[in-house]
């Protein structure tokens, strides 16, 4: 056993008591992380799991006993093959679930040209229940194909297809937050809503959602961005998170022109930021999106809030956005996440998000500050614990998900690199820590073998 932040020996981890008879456990190296800066592998262990839930970690040595303690039958036992690892599922903290049709298209335009002419027609079709359910249904099975286990979605203004992308989730089994948009001004005039049936709608939808009683789904308030809803809207909606004690999301300092037409729009307000603690926004349970131009008040103004901020570094760098400084963020204190932002995005995985991290992380180390001092690029071991433990957090989930302590929902990918069926060769030998570089650089959907949502399988190949 070994930890990637230091040569430390990590001894074998603690158990709970047995949980029920219908568990398996898995045999084999696995990776997740403990903190930022310190990503756990380990070569030859054992996670176990009762009802959705692991119950034990420990070394190889101690199979038996594990299974014994726990009622596991050997036919529950999956010995993980050479070339294979257990980590824990993907977290997409921002993805535009409506604009999957678009992912790829539209990079001829920065932001607010590329909503006014490619994402506002996309989106005003989800009046069209059909079409939505089949667009909805490709892109949870898209990203759970990508193994993203746990997804914040925006869907569209309409409350009722945005509850069949609610239903769609549970159905393919995905853990996600889906939120309503909200949009009462500064909107085109065949997609937009008044300031009476958003509020109303939002709280038909969240009502809607929370009737479920389903832990894997939660409802979301979700004011598209500043531009697109006044203070009086903004305030409410707030009210609406306060009384149902659930999680807002939104978009901030996104693109230069945005955060200036901000400014004009709200003269009263310091910041991008002071718009929406004025209106109540910035919550323990908010997750703001990019977060490129965050001045260093802003961002004590979210630290002191305990909000999270999406790093969306594809989308970033496909609108013309520019560079999120994470280095930054992080050493103030900040919680981030990851995030595809379909179709801002080219890419539904959070795979191809950690390689953007890490490419516009080393872009911007050339760079110096204001006191001429270069910026730290991101490590792999940090924007893995992004795409994991880091987005677990910024959505106040690693209570439950994130990586694989005693106690947490097993939400899981078996990751393969035996050469088939995926496409990356590993032609000499490789040790686990290896094996998961190459995963990050040139690994894809085909590399993930299962995918597991608390302890149920919702991908296998």
């Amino acid at each position: 056993m070994a930890s990637v932040k230091g040569s430390k020996v990590i001894a074998p981890a603690r158990s709970v008591s047995a949980g029920g008879t219908d568990g398996f456990l898995y045999v084999g190296p696995y990776v997740h992380s403990i903190g930022l800066n310190d990503l756990q592998v380990i070569e030859e262990g054992v996670i176990a799991v009762t009802n959705g839930k692991i119950c034990a970690v420990d070394s190889k040595d101690n199979l038996n006993r594990v299974a014994e303690k726990f009622g596991i039958s050997e036919q529950n036992f999956h010995f993980l093959d050479n070339g294979e690892f257990l980590i824990p599922g993907f977290v997409d903290t921002h993805i535009h679930a409506p604009q999957y049709p678009n992912a790829g298209l539209g990079y001829d335009k920065p932001l607010l040209g590329w909503l006014d002419h490619y994402t506002f027609p996309m989106e005003a079709k989800y009046s069209d229940e059909q079409f939505a359910e089949t667009i909805y249904n490709a892109v949870v099975k898209r990203t759970l194909s990508y193994g993203t286990t746990t997804a914040c979605y925006f869907a569209t203004i309409h409350v009722a297809t945005a509850i069949v992308l609610a239903d769609i989730v549970l159905k393919h089994g995905q853990r996600a937050f889906v939120g309503k948009v909200n949009m009462n001004v500064n909107h085109p005039s065949y997609y937009g809503e008044s300031s009476e049936n958003s509020l109303k709608d939002t709280e038909t939808f969240v009502n809607a959602i929370l009737s479920k009683k389903n832990d894997l789904i939660k409802p979301i308030i979700t004011p598209r961005f500043a531009i697109s809803c006044d203070m009086e809207l903004m305030k409410k909606l707030s009210d609406i998170a306060k009384k149902h004690d659930v999680h807002i999301q939104t978009h901030i300092s996104e693109n230069r022109d945005e955060v200036k037409y901000v400014a004009e729009l709200f003269p009263e307000c310091k910041s991008y930021a002071d718009v929406y603690d004025s209106a109540g926004l910035l919550t323990d349970k908010t997750i703001l999106a990019h977060g490129v131009y965050l001045t260093d008040d802003e961002i004590k103004t979210i630290v002191k809030r305990s909000s999270s901020v999406s790093h969306c570094p594809t989308s970033n760098s496909c609108l013309r956005s520019g560079i999120c400084h994470v280095r930054k963020l992080l050493q103030n204190g900040v919680q981030v996440g990851l995030g595809t932002d379909i179709s801002g995005g080219y890419s539904p995985s959070i795979i191809e998000v950690m390689k953007a991290a890490l490419a516009v992380s080393i872009d911007l180390s050339f760079e110096k500050d204001k006191s001429n001092q270069q910026t730290c690029a991101l490590e792999l071991k940090e924007v893995f614990y992004l795409a994991t433990l880091g987005g677990a957090r910024a959505l106040r989930l690693d209570n439950k998900i994130g990586n694989f302590e005693i106690g947490k929902e097993f939400d899981a990918l078996v990751v393969s690199l035996r050469g088939e069926p995926g496409g990356v060769d590993v032609l000499t030998p490789l040790n686990t820590l290896e094996l998961l570089q190459k995963f990050v650089y040139l690994g894809d959907d085909r590399n993930v073998k299962k995918v597991y949502v608390s302890g149920k399988i919702v991908k296998q190949i």
